[in-house]
């Protein structure tokens, strides 16, 4: 292969990678995108704490989770997320279970249960 063709398939993947990171950043964080569902309770220089309160049958304001997190949930829940493409994926929530929330791009929340939804999200800055 010759050196431009070279450069050029690497400016492309370049390119493509930087695209791909925006995409997943085009929505606000959690608790700037829906502050009626996602408040700071506590933050530092190294840990943000957020409180999550679904009411029940609500959406939430489409956000994303730009950094690894963990969600510790306060009750037994039904939620459901919604991806821009349509897709949706039912999550089971059990009370005192902890799980590690990846980087997740643009998405809403629903509570599909009966009853208010409660999350705690921790944060590493």
């Amino acid at each position: 292969m010759n050196r431009r063709v070279t450069i050029a398939l690497g400016a492309t993947a370049l390119l493509y990678a930087a695209s791909s990171a925006a995409v997943a950043q085009n929505a606000s964080p959690t608790y700037q995108a829906d502050p009626s569902v996602y408040k700071i309770i506590f933050e530092d220089q190294n840990f943000r704490v957020i409180a999550a309160t679904y009411k029940a049958g609500q959406t939430d304001q489409s956000h994303s989770h730009p950094v690894p997190s963990i969600a510790y949930a306060l009750n037994d829940c039904t939620l459901r997320t919604h991806a821009p493409d349509g897709k949706t994926r039912d999550i089971d929530v059990k009370t005192g279970i902890v799980n590690a929330v990846p980087m997740t791009p643009s998405h809403t929340t629903e509570n599909t249960g009966p009853k208010d939804c409660q999350v705690i999200f921790v944060e590493r800055k």
